[in-house]
């Protein structure tokens, strides 16, 4: 081989040398950028500046890659309850319902605890339906309000916790009401029955609690069950003298040839004295 050959065959050994150094090197520098991104403190400003103006959706990614990237860092628990918020506020419900669960799961006795359970109930109670709908937002936002209520007395979050409880309650009641009712007009005085003593016995706080003490009345006396309508229209007729459902249901008992008695022994006196009562004859 000539002395050119030979120098070319060796020049190309090396150009593909350096070229593999090269490379190995840029491959580096991209290693070493993936694995130090910006350091946590500042990646978390940068989704609260997000935040400030309005970005929610690109807020929320950015608190997420703060707990992807720096695990153990501080910032990385209080990112998690952060981008929760952030998609809330950007209308993005189960995305801050997953990351609110997330951060009760994994942090349940924190200081940030309270937003997160709270973020869990609001986009649920967000999504509560007429009486005639599917209740399931009514049943989790009411279980995560009376989380707040009974862990975190305290907190900002639980002081309008009492309201909101209510609302839910009269959402679940009304839809009891709203089945019973129907069951009722069919005539299937049992099912009914059971809705109402469910109004009765777990909402009687809410303002259905008068309705579903008559519609008891009205379907026992159906069923010819006197004795408990006798004792359904006593305790609405005790809490509540001057409702019109109390009107009708002791002319219903007249027309049967009977009034209304108290009956200690009944399920419905044991369900009404085991139940706290707050602004009774208030609604």
């Amino acid at each position: 081989m000539t002395f050119v050959g030979n120098f070319k065959r060796a020049f190309g050994v090396v150009a593909v040398i350096v070229a593999l150094a090269a490379a190995g090197c840029a491959s580096n520098k991209l290693d070493t950028s993936a694995l130090n991104p910006d350091p946590p403190s500042k990646m978390f400003s940068d989704a609260d500046a997000m935040m400030s103006k309005g970005n929610f959706d690109d807020a929320a990614k950015q608190f997420e890659a703060v707990d992807r990237e720096h695990p153990y860092s501080p910032e990385a628990r209080k990112s998690i309850v952060m981008a929760a918020y952030a998609y809330y506020r950007a209308g993005k419900a189960p995305e801050a319902i997953a990351s609110a669960e997330r951060y009760v799961a994994l942090h349940p006795g924190t200081k940030e605890a309270p937003m997160a359970h709270h973020i869990i109930a609001m986009a649920y109670f967000d999504d509560l339906k007429t009486a005639n709908r599917d209740q399931t937002p009514a049943r989790k936002a009411l279980e995560q309000f009376k989380i707040l209520r009974s862990r975190f007395p305290d907190s900002e979050y639980s002081r309008d916790a009492d309201n909101k409880i209510r609302i839910c309650m009269d959402n679940l009641a009304a839809q009891e009401m709203e089945v019973g009712r129907y069951y009722l007009n069919q005539h299937n005085y049992v099912a009914a029955i059971n809705r109402f003593k469910t109004v009765v016995s777990d909402y009687q706080t809410t303002a259905h609690v008068e309705e579903a003490l008559a519609r008891l009345v009205e379907a026992y006396m159906a069923l010819g069950v006197v004795s408990e309508a006798q004792n359904a229209a006593a305790i609405l007729g005790h809490n509540y003298p001057d409702s019109k459902w109390y009107k009708d249901s002791y002319a219903l008992l007249q027309s049967g040839g009977v009034g209304p008695r108290d009956d200690t022994g009944s399920w419905l006196t044991k369900a009404w004295k085991s139940v706290p009562k707050f602004g009774l004859g208030s609604g």
